[in-house]
């Protein structure tokens, strides 16, 4: 497994390393999934960035999506609504909300006997994990 990608510094860094060329689209795209720390879709990453005049086409957004997330620069999750993007920090589990529709990145740590107790299971050797939530807000 590589370095976490923490910064928008490490991801164009990475994606050099990894011989992509880094456009203005692409680099339109990493900024924006660095600097909202979301979960987009293809169509909100478009419409935010030709709202905020950096012009970028649907072609492009979705070629350069696929590209990033092809090469582990940028995270994609799937959802029965489509792909979300989001930055590929460091190892974390997801809390998805059902209302709003939203994901929420959350570091947690599992005890070592309960991992443990699946390597034994399965005979395998975990190196990471990533533990999926299902709720929504609580009312105030």
């Amino acid at each position: 497994m590589s370095e976490p990608i923490a910064t928008l510094g490490d991801a164009l860094n990475r994606c050099q390393a990894l011989g992509m060329r880094v456009s203005r689209q692409r680099r339109f795209i990493l900024e924006l999934l660095w600097d909202t720390k979301e979960h987009l879709s293809a169509r909100e990453i478009y419409d935010r960035l030709n709202r905020a005049s950096k012009p970028i086409g649907h072609t492009s957004v979705y070629q350069n999506l696929e590209a990033l997330a092809s090469k582990g620069v940028i995270e994609c999750v799937e959802r029965s609504e489509g792909r979300l993007y989001g930055n590929f920090s460091d190892s974390h589990s997801h809390i998805n909300l059902t209302d709003p529709e939203q994901i929420i990145d959350v570091k947690i740590e599992l005890p070592s006997d309960l991992i443990k107790q699946v390597e034994q299971q399965t005979g395998t050797v975990i190196t990471d994990y990533r533990v999926e939530f299902f709720g929504h807000r609580v009312s105030s």
